[in-house]
Order: C-alpha cells, then structure tokens, then sequence
C-alpha cells in the first residue's frame, strides 16, 4: 500500500499541543481552588473586620472576580473542591484509582462509595491506556519543564542523567506501598505519589503559608529525574505509574507506526520522555499516549489505531535508506 493511501488524522499532530493546555489548565486549578476555599472560610466567618489589611485586600480581590459568578461563595464555588487525588466536581465525585487502592489497603475493607468514585478514572486507563500520566497529572507539567531544563544544561555542557533501571521496580514500590498501608492503617503510598504530593503542598502553600516535608521529596524526585534518570521517577518508582501501567495493558487506542511513510529518522524515539521505542513499534503497556512522537513526526508515520495489542516490529521504514537498500534489487528485476 502506498504512503499517499495511508495518511493519519491531521489533528493528531496537535494533540500534544491540547495535552499542554490540559496539563497547564489543571496545574493552574491546583493554584487557584487554595485560594478560593481561603476565601470561602473568610466569607463564612463573617469576620472582615477582623481580617489583617493584606487578607481585607485578598478579600475585596476574590469577591470583585467571583462576584459575576454568584450570589452566595460560601455555597456556590464549592462546586470544584479537592484535586487530582480525590475531588468533586459539580456534586460529581472522582478519585484517583491509587487513592481507592491505598484506603482499601489502610482499611483492609471495600468501601464501595469510594471505590466508586475511581471507576470512570479506571474504564479510561482500560480505553486510553496510562492517559493520566500524560494529560492530567500535574507533575507531569513539571516534570517536562525539568526534561527541558535539562536540555538547556546539556547544551551549556552540565551532564545529566541517562542511566536505565529496571521499570519493574515501580511495581515492587506499588506492592511495598499497599502492604505497608495495609500493615500501619494509614495510606502510605499518598506520601510518595506526585500528584497527592503537589495538591497538598500547593494547599499548603496558600492556606497555611509554608510548605510541608512533602515539597522536599518532591524535589528529590525533580533531582533524580535530572541527575541520574531522565524522567526516572516515572519510569522506575512512581507507584501511580505502576498502577496505571498495569490497568492500561490492554488499552483500546494505541498509537502506531506507519512504516510504508516512516523515513527512520528516529525522532520519535529522541522525544519520547519514557524511553520506548517507537521507531521499531515498540510501545507497551508503559506508553502514555501523549503523542508527542505524532507531534514531531516528519513524514506523518505515527497514528492511533485501535487494537488491544501493539504491532510487532514492522522492520525499517519504506522511506529510509535499509528498507531502500534491501529491495533496490526488487525494482531492478
């Protein structure tokens, strides 16, 4: 079949671009739902008299942008409370799948309600694969800000990390994590996971005015990820990966490799932040659909296609030199 018939969806190419505005759109709600429950509490109280002038000004602040919005704050803005953890979204409750796995493991019960709440989280990694490491988490945005910095490093001669761990270990730390929480009662497996870890350090941040212990771990992760693996907390250690890694195994949309329009110029395999190997169709269970490899593409030879399994290694690409070589004699014949 000729490369002319096998072109893929023009809009997949901006996928990464949306995948930005949706990462950036839930690290600034992160930011803002602090300062508005703040606000709630000052509203409640019915105290503005007894508030210090730099909290009156806040005040006066959130009430002229929230004026348009409602009558009544105390009530009404609680319709989006929480984060990536576990949250509510207009009386619509969703939690992170990690976080019904750690209470389950605390509480050694099923608590159905909650467990509830992780199911839509859930049926979308069984569709999308590890989407959330993707799209939604928030250390995802800062982690690919820190891929990039290490990129500016590199280019004024600092080395950086490349080493390669084995990816099963996250799977041990997952395992350790739901055994300990199941041992001590108390969800352990929150205090090593980014995203819990980012939600409260930024309510923290905002409501009490400092930062937890929790910070300080995360930035040990920014220097793992910089120092010794890139992006290597996600690979190796993160138990939400793991998790999500395990739940999207058999995920219906995959992205695939195009061969009769790839050129091998292996650019999809240099963007690629978990290290697979898209150039020789090797995806996996790790890969968390964040077409960046569509993105930066130059012959349009990466696509979704639906399939509960990758391809096998189609071989080189029909517009590279070894896929040349090898049937020049063809067309002599």
């Amino acid at each position: 079949m000729s490369s002319s018939n096998r072109k893929p969806f023009f809009l997949w190419r901006h996928l990464n671009k949306l995948r930005w505005l949706v990462l950036s759109t839930v690290f600034a709600m992160l930011v803002i739902l602090p300062y508005v429950h703040v606000y709630q509490n000052y509203v409640s109280a019915h105290a503005y008299d007894l508030l210090a002038p730099s909290e009156q000004r806040f005040y006066d602040l959130m009430q002229t942008l929230t004026e348009p919005l409602t009558d009544d704050p105390a009530e009404d803005l609680d319709a989006i409370k929480g984060n990536t953890w576990s949250g509510t979204f207009w009386g619509f409750k969703l939690s992170d799948p990690l976080a019904a796995a750690g209470q389950m493991a605390a509480s050694l019960k099923v608590f159905g309600p909650f467990l509830l709440t992780a199911l839509i989280p859930i049926l979308a990694t069984l569709l999308l694969g590890r989407f959330y490491c993707g799209w939604i988490c928030p250390a995802t945005f800062l982690y690919e800000l820190n891929s990039n910095l290490a990129v500016w490093l590199q280019k004024l001669g600092v080395r950086t990390g490349h080493r390669h761990l084995d990816r099963r270990l996250k799977y041990v730390v997952l395992a350790l994590g739901l055994v300990l929480s199941a041992a001590t009662g108390a969800v352990l497996v929150a205090a090593i996971y980014p995203p819990a870890i980012i939600g409260r350090e930024i309510y923290y941040a905002v409501a009490l005015g400092g930062f937890g212990a929790g910070a300080v771990f995360f930035v040990g992760t920014l220097l793992f990820d910089l120092l010794v693996a890139r992006r290597g907390f996600c690979r190796y250690l993160c138990p939400g990966g793991a998790l999500y890694s395990l739940l999207g195994r058999y995920r219906l949309f995959r992205i695939q490799r195009i061969v009769e329009n790839c050129n091998d110029c292996a650019k999809c395999n240099a963007v690629c932040e978990f290290g697979l190997d898209p150039l020789r169709d090797g995806f996996g269970q790790e890969c968390n659909n964040c077409s960046a490899c569509i993105a930066v593409c130059p012959t349009d030879a990466m696509t979704f296609r639906v399939r509960f399994t990758d391809q096998p290694d189609q071989g080189p690409g029909h517009l590279g030199r070894q896929y040349r070589k090898q049937h020049a004699g063809e067309g002599r014949s």
